[in-house]
């Protein structure tokens, strides 16, 4: 580590920490701290940082939003890579569109419904960044990434540029098959024309649909479960009592029995054993095998 924390520091300065606290570029407000942290401005950056940690076998990951995972109260062995704000720009010509990873899901779809540009109205609401919800194949509302994405440009866990096709991405519900440790740097879009105001309207109404289902006012990392084929993850975690349900300063909301809830000081330990109190009792009493939407990432 300390070999790697040398020649990163030469190139990177004071951008390169250590020891930094992840729980607050969560949307949980979980974790502990990633070993070493950087923030990369360009497409060198990028593939500069993870030839780096390739070369000196230490682990490395994207941290995007922070939405739709949990950070270990250990905190992250190895580097954590954050994309800076050059990688939240979009380049709109006609129906295609490319958008880097780090820029906000709900930007994107304002900006290209704005532009009459239809395809990604489900994603009104949907939290995080454009690569986050690339790799967990967003999607809502009848809609998800797979339909809309031609192209994805990114770096491998070697450091080297590498575009993915559609086909190459490996899609599935609400998830990717994408090679280890990828990291998304853009993501290529083919659009449909659209009425402007009738995309607005469309969006309006997801909106109230989504506020009207999902809490509010407390930290949490979206959807917890992935639905079952042919039923629903909240109805069966009422089914089994647990919409309320408390751990320690986590508990499933009140509102949605598919959402944990950061109540105050939360731990994510607290939080994953309800995730395991969740399966087993789902499971005992129905049959039914949840599959975590919410991924755990770090020191167990």
């Amino acid at each position: 580590m300390n070999a790697l924390e040398l020649e990163l520091k030469a190139h990177f300065g004071a951008r390169l920490e250590t020891a930094r606290p992840l729980a607050g570029l969560t949307s949980f407000q979980i974790g502990g701290p990633a070993d070493l942290f950087v923030t990369v401005e360009s497409d060198a950056d990028l593939m500069t940082v993870m030839a780096a940690a390739h070369r000196h076998e230490i682990p490395a990951m994207c941290l995007g939003a922070g939405t739709n995972l949990l950070v270990s109260d250990r905190g992250v062995r190895g580097l954590v890579v954050k994309l800076g704000d050059s990688f939240a720009r979009m380049v709109i010509d006609g129906r295609n569109v490319t958008v880097g990873a780090a820029m906000q899901f709900g930007a994107m779809v304002e900006a290209v419904v704005d532009r009459g540009l239809a395809g990604l109205e489900f994603g009104e609401g949907i939290p995080g960044t454009v690569g986050g919800g690339l790799v967990m194949n967003a999607g809502a509302f009848g809609g998800e990434m797979a339909r809309v994405v031609t192209l994805v440009h990114g770096v491998t866990a070697a450091g080297a540029a590498r575009d993915l096709t559609k086909d190459e991405v490996n899609f599935a519900y609400r998830r990717t098959g994408l090679p280890p440790r990828f990291v998304i740097a853009r993501v290529d879009f083919e659009l449909a024309y659209g009425d402007r105001d009738e995309l607005r309207a469309r969006v309006i109404d997801l909106r109230t649909k989504r506020a009207a289902r999902q809490p509010r006012g407390l930290p949490n990392a979206g959807s917890v479960f992935k639905n079952p084929p042919g039923n629903f993850a909240g109805r069966l975690l009422e089914s089994v009592g647990l919409k309320g349900a408390r751990m320690g300063g986590a508990a499933f909301s009140g509102q949605h029995a598919n959402f944990i809830v950061n109540l105050g000081g939360a731990r994510a330990e607290e939080v994953r054993a309800l995730i395991e109190l969740a399966r087993s009792r789902v499971m005992e009493s129905t049959g039914v095998s949840l599959e975590p939407e919410v991924r755990l990432i770090g020191e167990w």
